[in-house]
């Protein structure tokens, strides 16, 4: 389960992080033909906080996987 955590938690934080700092989200929702979702969806009020909670979860992953092998 720590270690599921701890790929989710990166592979989350990994895209948002992508999504907040370079321009890949708006061509990602135009691919799929969601493209009336970025004003909704593109907006670092809503980006960050998915970072972060994606950060914790990764972080909580790591110190499970650690805890577990003491």
């Amino acid at each position: 389960m720590a270690r599921m955590m701890t790929w989710v938690g990166g592979i989350g934080a990994g895209f948002a992080a992508l999504c907040c700092f370079t321009g890949l989200l708006p061509f990602l929702l135009m691919a799929l033909g969601l493209g009336s979702l970025i004003d909704i969806v593109y907006r670092d009020s809503l980006l960050f906080p998915v970072l972060g909670i994606s950060l914790i979860i990764m972080g909580a992953g790591l110190w499970l996987t650690k805890s577990k092998s003491n």
